[in-house]
């Protein structure tokens, strides 16, 4: 028992999440639809419409849980990815058993092992990587062991087809060479976004195990921006200090709605498989977004959308965050996944000597939109009608914004903008 003990507190895996998000505009090129070659397809056989309806309501309950917690520290910038958080959170819950698998579940709020789950993180994963058009998204998860630690058939099973997991074999001892094979792996995945994520300090003879998740996207807004329109402005930040930024500037069709305190915006990107949806605010008070967006909410706000010309101006930002989970995920309630001795993921190699030892994410952005040129038709047919309602969503003052894909509702990223300038 005692040999157990000893071995358990020094046996740990380490998650690692990486994401890039950008938008790029190509000189001189207009959007166009773009169908992305064909990746390899997650199983997902068992999966129902009722079932990826459940799972996403569960990554999106997740997404605005974290982002309670980590606002509460984070007196930055915030950008995340909760379907990568989510995701590779899932693939070590795949192998906990007993209290550790009841609080990452509470967390999560999925079924473990259950065949229309695992078919359904297949779906969504199958329904994100292929028929893209007008951008492009790649996620890819993968399961680096230590040589010769042996590892659940079942296990490995699941991961490689629900989730389709890249298995590879390192040697961790050799803890520079193993660092930097699998941040090679992140940089490909990432397009060279998210480099040097994992210092070879991590690693030791005693890593067993390493899971990563790498998201990237890249898209076109429906309606660009002109750059001719960019112009340089003043931003105010909470503690009412001002900064100067470059800002965005466009009239057009866009989905809006608004509340007594917010301004709620809908920007698509080509191919209209995806959508930005800003909250905005309507005095300098970030508060009020944060305390009102959720599940529901969202819901509502996006039900009462409604087409109109508006004046939107949204500033430039290109920011990376870094984050260390361990803690956040513990407020959360994921307790004992972290605890040796106590941490109980048997479900991966049939032992109770792993546990978490780092839970990682590492995040880019980029807004900006360099050298689209925009071209209009325009008609004008003179009638008798009400005078047209006239908006201006101006984003001088912090926000939020979210990233969701359309046919499944999964929210893929989420951040808040408090210095655009940083």
């Amino acid at each position: 028992m005692n040999k157990v003990k000893s071995f358990a507190i020094v046996s740990i895996f380490i998650i690692l999440i990486a994401t890039v998000f950008s938008f790029i505009y190509l000189t001189n090129l207009k959007p166009e639809i773009k169908i992305t070659e064909k990746v390899p397809l997650a199983d997902d056989a068992n999966a129902t419409a009722e079932s990826v309806i459940s799972l996403i309501n569960s990554l999106n309950d997740f997404s605005f849980n974290f982002y309670n917690h980590i606002s509460l520290s984070e007196k930055d910038n915030i950008f995340f990815s909760p379907y990568s958080i989510f995701v590779a959170l899932s693939m070590a819950y795949e192998g906990a058993k007993d209290n550790t698998s009841k609080e990452m579940q509470n967390v999560l709020n999925v079924l473990q092992n259950d065949s229309v789950t695992l078919g359904t993180f297949g779906k969504v994963y199958n329904l994100l990587n292929q028929n893209q058009r007008g951008y492009t998204i790649n996620t890819a998860n993968a399961f680096w062991a230590h040589k010769d630690y042996r590892f659940l058939q079942n296990y490995l099973y699941i991961l490689k087809n629900y989730y389709m997991a890249e298995a590879n074999e390192l040697d961790f001892a050799k803890n520079v060479e193993a660092a930097e094979t699998i941040n090679n792996w992140i940089e490909e995945k990432t397009h060279d976004k998210i480099q040097d994520m994992i210092d070879a300090s991590m690693l030791s003879e005693m890593t067993k195990l390493v899971l990563t998740n790498a998201i990237y996207f890249k898209g076109l807004w429906e309606n660009p921006f002109n750059p001719d329109n960019t112009y340089n402005r003043y931003f105010e930040l909470l503690n009412e200090n001002i900064v100067n930024v470059e800002m965005m500037s466009q009239e057009s069709d866009f989905n809006y709605t608004e509340t007594d305190d917010l301004q709620i915006l809908e920007l698509d990107y080509a191919g209209n498989d995806l959508s930005m949806i800003i909250v905005l605010p309507k005095e300098n008070n970030i508060s009020v977004a944060e305390s009102a967006i959720n599940i529901q909410n969202l819901s509502n706000w996006k039900n009462d959308f409604y087409q109109l010309e508006i004046n939107v101006e949204i500033p430039k930002f290109k920011f990376e965050k870094k984050y260390i989970l361990n803690d956040l995920l513990r407020e959360m309630g994921i307790i004992d996944a972290f605890l040796p001795g106590v941490a109980d993921f048997s479900g991966m190699d049939g032992t109770r000597y792993l546990y978490i030892g780092t839970a990682l994410h590492q995040s880019f952005v980029e807004v900006n939109e360099e050298g689209t040129e925009a071209a209009a038709a325009t008609a004008i047919i003179m009638e008798a009608t009400a005078i047209p309602e006239y908006k201006e969503f101006i984003a001088d003052h912090p926000f939020m914004f979210l990233i969701q894909h359309k046919e499944t509702g999964a929210i893929l990223f989420m951040g808040k903008v408090l210095d655009p300038s940083k």
